[in-house]
């Protein structure tokens, strides 16, 4: 296969052109319905072709912004991604990656180095959203319909990133509640108080997985009775998951943490990357199998929810 280094079409030049958009998709009805949409929300369509093409290395030409649909994935499909993911990060270009819930591991697995935007089972206006939010935030360009309305949505889920991991530090750096750290016994549900010299100086420990399984269980039940939307709250509930996941030496799939958000996984996966972005979430490579990756809870948050569930007094696990 040829590898060829992608060189980046600019979005404007001298006649102010607006922003353009490569888009590789399988079927010319598919690229043709997208390249459509994305000339009437206002951008210029560099180029259209089969997504074959591109993962070849014939296509040499890229715009601001590259649009993806990979609906299904195999390991010739994934190879072929890590190396269009290594050769768009040196080229400036953005990714938006058009995918299903079957093919979202192995596509996040693919990409770890330029971060796309990654979109779930998306609708046209979904896409012509992320292409709109990409567009803006590179040069503050106004976007038809509905881009002023979705970088508002953008900056408000940024703010309460920022919101949660301020909280997070605040619990990371603040003293153990007391000098008595809850431990589960081996009797059940019984709990006994371990006293320990000096509480504050010692790292506290992860509540048990058992725990907050009940406390997402619980979570999960007001759905039964109570519209879903009233309570959503997508960064508690993978914080929780996390934890538990944590506590019981298991990994998380960017797949199985989606479902656990109790959103949209498109949805899910912007909590994901602002998560990260703010330090609390990390993505960790598979070591057995590269084409894999899963999603951890950061020492930062490790710390800040530990100390959370020590405030409250929920029993830690115990002792390996």
């Amino acid at each position: 296969m040829t590898q060829v280094d992608f060189t980046y079409a600019s979005a404007t030049d001298g006649a102010g052109l607006a922003a353009s958009v490569a888009i590789f998709a399988n079927g010319a009805v598919q690229r043709q319905q997208m390249a459509q949409d994305m000339e009437a929300a206002g951008f210029r369509v560099s180029q259209s072709a089969e997504l074959a093409q591109l993962l070849s290395g014939d296509v040499t030409l890229l715009g601001d912004v590259v649009l993806i649909e990979c609906l299904e994935i195999d390991a010739q499909t994934m190879a072929a991604l890590a190396r269009l993911d290594m050769r768009v990060a040196r080229s400036g270009a953005q990714l938006i990656v058009l995918t299903s819930m079957r093919a979202l591991d192995g596509v996040f697995a693919a990409f770890d180095q330029t971060a796309p935007q990654i979109l779930v089972d998306s609708t046209r206006a979904d896409q012509v959203v992320a292409v709109g939010r990409i567009a803006g935030h590179a040069d503050n360009r106004r976007v038809r319909d509905l881009s002023e309305q979705d970088r508002l949505a953008l900056l408000r889920l940024s703010e309460q990133v920022d919101a949660i991991a301020q909280r997070l530090d605040g619990l990371e750096a603040a003293p153990a509640h007391s000098a008595s750290v809850f431990r589960l016994s081996d009797k059940g549900e019984e709990y006994h108080v371990e006293k320990s010299g000096n509480a504050s100086s010692r790292r506290v420990a992860l509540p048990d997985p058992r725990v907050v399984r009940r406390m997402i269980q619980q979570r999960q039940a007001r759905a039964k009775f109570f519209d879903a939307e009233l309570f959503a709250d997508p960064a508690w509930d993978m914080l929780l998951d996390l934890t538990a996941a944590k506590g019981e030496k298991a990994q998380v799939s960017v797949t199985s943490l989606c479902i656990a958000s109790g959103v949209p996984a498109t949805t899910a996966l912007r909590w994901i990357r602002q998560m990260s972005d703010a330090g609390l979430f990390e993505r960790v490579e598979d070591e057995a199998d590269r084409r894999r990756a899963f999603i951890a809870l950061s020492d930062r948050a490790s710390d800040a929810m530990a100390r959370y569930f020590a405030e409250i007094q929920l029993p830690v696990a115990a002792a390996a």
